[in-house]
């Protein structure tokens, strides 16, 4: 059995989300437990940061208001998008919405979601879910 490597970077997850409480409270979570955190408040922004900070896992919202200029996005024109970007294409995305799950849970794992999590987000199962999705040892501490 192998060692892990000491100097490995910590998975890097983004936190895509255009409420900053959200934001913050994941963000802090993320980091507690040893994750790397980028985050993005509107549509435009997933896309750029998901091109220049190439994270392991994606944290997604469903809904966002229109950026500047009007583009209008939500989490399925995201997701479309970055399955057409080289670089991310199988990046994983769990999906983290306050939105109505009956309606919108089946829809996110057919469009290739790896998880659907309802808001307010519990952490242990936020974490849980992550590990799962990366395929990382559950018996970390929390």
């Amino acid at each position: 059995m192998t060692e892990p490597t000491p100097n490995a970077r910590p998975k890097r997850i983004l936190v895509a989300d255009d409420n900053k409480v959200i934001l913050k409270a994941v963000t802090m979570v993320l980091q507690a437990n040893g994750y790397e955190v980028v985050t993005a408040t509107d549509g435009s922004a997933v896309v750029k940061v998901v091109d220049q900070e190439k994270p392991d896992l994606i944290l997604l919202d469903i809904l966002f208001p229109p950026d500047v200029g009007g583009i209008s996005w939500d989490g399925f024109a995201i997701m479309r998008w970055l399955r057409n970007m080289s670089g991310a294409k199988d990046v994983p995305v769990i999906i983290i919405s306050g939105t109505d799950p009956e309606k919108y849970q089946e829809r996110c794992l057919a469009a290739g979601a790896a998880a659907f999590l309802h808001k307010p987000l519990d952490a242990d199962k936020l974490i849980a879910a992550i590990r799962a999705v990366l395929g990382e040892n559950c018996a970390k501490a929390v």
